[in-house]
């Protein structure tokens, strides 16, 4: 029996699909299924497995919880007894999977009980929402399946809508290449004291992984060869996903503590921008591996039901609050971003980057986000996001470029969203970037060509989990972009995180580093802590 490539899947599914309907969401969606062989809208269709048949332990990539609200949790696991094979060892069958929530460790004091099913059409995925909760507690969390119990996992939800929350502890995480090094940082994560973790995208990467782990080196193990491609088909993004979530530190990281998700590029393909893909391909075949991807994502994080994707579309931003002193927007600069000017990369900027029309949020979202500013009474107004918010020239002359897949690529989009936070009279606005592998603390400029205009915020840029290998405390271009950017207050170039600390009158950002992450076991440090006071915007060291 001879299998066709990835390469040959996707075109042979997009010539199933007229390409009139193919750009809608129902024909990439019929594509998808023909690619895949799934049902189209996903239903579960499938005979009905009993549990005490799994012979192996089905909960070997762990539990997740995420976007916690006053009286809600979303509770996630997904069986695989065996995560590197295509069918995670499971037949094309639905499993019963009970799920327990309780005050305490020990589960002495269950709170919610009930039964959930893993279907085969989403992987064997399960997402529970479990609801008619008390706000602002901690909870703990188990599945059974057969004779089989997961590890338990922590979780909190939020305080009510008008409490007065006097501190929130988050944490903010991003671009995590298994290739390139261990998940230490997550291990150290997992000890953090914090309410919440935020993931600000590029959770896997579609590169290839070597039988070594790349990076990892590894001497005492063998990925499979499945692994040493690119992601295109639903099977490839699901596998690797199964990769990442094999490893203990990520794990212990999710059980610890509730994430909120957004994604970037890689978890489809670099540096794609709406439907435009990286690389010459035709659209049709191209959004129907932006599907599966999405599809994949879903089926892998603690997402709830109004983020389940339909073909190539998934509405990933959403607004969550924690009481009266926090409100979180949390963005997709991906889905619905103009492509980038000048072929992207760095590039002098110019009238293509500088159209007015040019958006990376689109005009919905855009709307969305500062339609919420206006109805906010929070103290603190934060936006999860990707990229780079604030100015950042590469040189200190007039000879600076800027980077095209950042907001400097979409100047316009960004002066809209600054008048829009002015207009709806937002005092304290904060936004958490990932993306960069680095860490940075801004100042955000009124106008940032003016250093000495208004500063109407500050951004929070964490590193990488491991992107970009060990890195440097000081990157070679420190002293350029330092020079160059005099809003940037903070610099560092080690893998790690950052934990913001959001009170009524302040908020404090401490960005924790580790010295490697090719060799696993490193200690963690604090590289650096800054604050900003309620009502006078702008960083100051700690």
């Amino acid at each position: 029996m001879t299998h066709s490539s990835p390469q040959q899947e996707l075109r042979d599914a997009a010539r199933h699909t007229d390409r009139r309907r193919f750009l809608t969401v129902t024909g990439a969606a019929a594509a998808l299924a023909f690619s895949v062989g799934l049902p189209a809208a996903g239903t579960a269709s499938a005979r009905e497995m009993e549990a005490r048949q799994i012979g192996e332990d089905p909960f070997t990539l762990g539990v997740a919880s995420g976007d916690p609200l006053p009286g809600s949790v979303l509770l996630w696991t997904r069986l695989a007894p065996r995560p590197f094979e295509p069918d995670s060892g499971l037949p094309n069958a639905r499993v019963e999977v009970r799920w327990e929530l309780a005050h305490d460790e020990r589960f002495t004091r269950v709170v919610r009980r009930g039964t959930a099913y893993a279907h085969p059409e989403f992987h064997h995925s399960v997402h529970v929402e479990v609801g008619g909760l008390a706000p602002d507690r901690v909870l703990y969390y188990r599945f059974r399946a057969g004779r089989w119990t997961s590890p338990a996992g922590r979780t909190r939800t939020a305080p009510p809508a008008g409490a007065r929350k006097r501190e929130l502890s988050l944490a903010a995480v991003s671009c995590q290449a298994y290739h390139d090094g261990y998940f230490t940082a997550y291990k150290h994560l997992a000890q953090e004291d914090v309410d919440v973790v935020f993931h600000l995208g590029d959770y896997l990467y579609e590169y290839a992984v070597t039988a070594t782990g790349g990076a990892r080196d590894y001497t005492d193990r063998t990925l499979p060869a499945l692994f040493n491609r690119e992601t295109e088909t639903l099977e490839d993004y699901r596998l690797r996903y199964a990769l990442y979530k094999s490893d203990p530190d990520l794990r212990a990281a999710h059980a610890a503590h509730p994430f909120v998700v957004t994604w970037d590029d890689h978890e489809t393909e670099n540096n794609y921008a709406g439907d435009i893909p990286e690389n010459d391909v035709p659209p049709e075949e191209f959004l129907i591996r932006r599907a599966a991807a999405y599809r994949a994502y879903w089926e892998n994080q603690p997402l709830r039901a109004p983020q389940r994707p339909t073909g190539p579309d998934m509405r990933l931003y959403r607004r969550l609050n924690f009481g009266r002193l926090a409100q979180f927007d949390v963005l997709d600069t991906r889905q619905y971003r103009s492509d980038q000017a000048y072929g992207d990369g760095w590039q002098t900027p110019g009238p293509e980057s500088e159209d007015p029309k040019r958006t990376l949020t689109g005009a919905t979202q855009e709307r969305w986000l500062i339609d919420g500013w206006r109805r906010s009474h929070a103290t603190w107004n934060v936006v999860p996001q990707q990229v780079t918010f604030a100015q950042r020239r590469d040189l200190p002359t007039d000879a600076f470029k800027l980077s095209m897949d950042s907001w400097d690529g979409y100047p316009a989009s960004r002066d809209r969203i600054l008048k829009g936070a002015r207009s709806a009279g937002v005092d304290n606005l904060m936004v958490l970037t990932g993306d960069v592998h680095v860490s940075y603390a801004f100042d955000l400029k009124q106008d940032f060509d003016d250093p000495a205009s208004r500063t109407v915020g500050t951004e929070i840029v964490t590193t990488s989990i491991t992107s970009g290998k060990d890195g440097s405390e000081k990157p070679s271009n420190y002293n350029n972009l330092t020079r160059a950017n005099p809003h940037l207050k903070f610099y560092n170039g080690r893998r790690g995180y950052a934990v913001v600390t959001l009170q009524e009158r302040r908020a404090r950002a401490d960005f924790r580093t580790v010295s490697a992450v090719t060799t696993p076991g490193a200690p963690v440090t604090t590289a650096g802590s800054y604050v900003t006071e309620a009502g006078d915007p702008g960083l100051k060291p700690a």
